[in-house]
C-alpha cells in the first residue's frame, strides 16, 4: 500500500523561503513520477511541479519557474520542494502525489495523478 507523507509547510514572511517534503513508503519512490499540487481557499487545485522517472526531467507552472525546484532523494524515498521568493499568492495547501509506476508525466496534470498525500499548509504573509 503506497503512502504518501508531507512535511516542512508553515508560515514565513514574503521574500522568504520553505523547503517541503514528501515521503513514500509501501514501495520505493525511484519508479513513480511525482507532483506537487496546490489549493488555496475558494480556488481550484492547481498543479505546481513534477519530476519524472528515467531521467529526473523538471516541470513546473509559470506562476513558479525561477522560484520553485523539485528534486527526490530515492535513497530516503523523498521528493522536496525548494520555495524561494515566496509570495502571499502562494499561499494555500500544498499536497503531494504519485502517477502510476513508470508513467510518462510533463506539466502536472490533476487527472494523472491517484495518490496523495495529506497537504501541508503554507502561510505567505507580513
Amino acid at each position: 500500500q503506497v503512502q504518501l507523507v508531507e512535511s516542512g509547510g508553515g508560515l514565513v514572511q514574503p521574500g522568504g523561503s520553505l523547503r517541503l517534503s514528501c515521503t513514500l513508503s509501501g514501495s520505493t519512490l525511484d519508479i513513480y513520477p511525482i507532483a506537487w499540487f496546490r489549493q488555496a481557499p475558494g480556488k481550484e487545485r492547481e498543479g505546481v511541479a513534477s519530476i519524472s522517472v528515467r531521467d529526473g526531467n523538471t516541470y513546473y507552472t509559470e506562476s513558479v519557474k525561477g522560484r520553485f525546484s523539485i528534486s527526490r532523494d530515492n535513497v530516503k524515498n523523498t521528493v522536496y520542494l525548494q520555495m524561494n521568493s515566496l509570495e502571499p499568492d502562494d499561499t494555500a495547501g500544498y499536497y503531494c502525489a504519485a502517477a502510476a509506476p513508470r508513467a510518462r508525466i510533463g506539466l502536472p496534470r490533476l487527472q494523472n495523478y491517484s495518490t496523495w498525500g495529506q497537504g501541508t499548509q503554507v502561510t505567505v504573509s507580513p
